[in-house]
């Protein structure tokens, strides 16, 4: 279903697949070399970025990567504690993420909204949560 114009319209076949293209564009930002995100805990990391969607990542974790998730929740709190930095697309300063970096001393970032879609895993990036609140994408996987 799409709303065109405020009307509802079904759409099927080559017309759908026309739409999905387009919005696959718009989710997935290319050519960015910078996120921007809202400070949780201060502080500054380089790493490999591992990106950690559920507790079946965690194992991929290493002490010292970049975790990148969409949020964060108590079952991924084993690989937050070997985490350089934490970087999540959504978020506030009330947030899993947010709180549990702080007990931990981690450098964290939330609410940058696509770096779960800019970032993969391998990528070399600095987090920046001293005062700019930036990942810089270094070098890409």
């Amino acid at each position: 279903m799409v709303s065109k114009k405020g009307a509802t319209e079904i759409v099927s076949d080559n017309e759908a697949e026309e739409i999905k293209k387009l919005v696959e564009i718009i989710e997935s930002p290319k050519n960015v070399t910078e996120i921007k995100g809202m400070i949780a805990c201060q502080g500054y990391a380089k790493g490999c970025v591992k990106l950690v969607f559920n507790s079946n990542d965690i194992e991929k974790m290493k002490q010292g990567d970049i975790l990148v998730a969409p949020a964060t929740n108590p079952d991924v709190v084993p690989a937050m504690k070997k985490a350089a930095a934490i970087v999540t697309d959504a978020g506030g300063v009330t947030s899993h993420a947010a709180i549990i970096s702080r007990e931990l001393g981690v450098p964290c970032l939330i609410g940058t909204k696509i770096s779960t879609k800019v970032l993969k895993d391998g990528d070399f990036v600095e987090v920046d949560a001293e005062t700019n609140g930036i990942v810089k994408i270094l070098k890409k996987a």
